[in-house]
């Protein structure tokens, strides 16, 4: 199993919010956003800072899915 982030694009995209001003929000490095991009593991802290600046829980902006799907989304 494998964290998506897909749920977070898509409510930055209801919200009209670009990558870019998530990362001024929450004060995240460009490797981070890359990181979430990339449905990389990022820090507790990082996906607390991005909830808290959303309004929102973590099942509102990752998803546990299996190996294959992520593979899927990247192509």
């Amino acid at each position: 199993m494998r964290v998506s982030y897909k749920k977070l694009w898509k409510l930055l995209i209801d919200r009209d919010m670009k990558k870019k001003d998530l990362q001024l929000a929450v004060g995240l490095s460009s490797t981070t956003i890359a990181k979430l991009s990339n449905h990389e593991n990022v820090s507790m802290d990082v996906l607390i800072k991005v909830c808290t600046i959303l309004g929102v829980d973590f099942c509102e902006i990752m998803e546990l899915v299996p190996d294959q799907t992520i593979e899927r989304d990247k192509s």
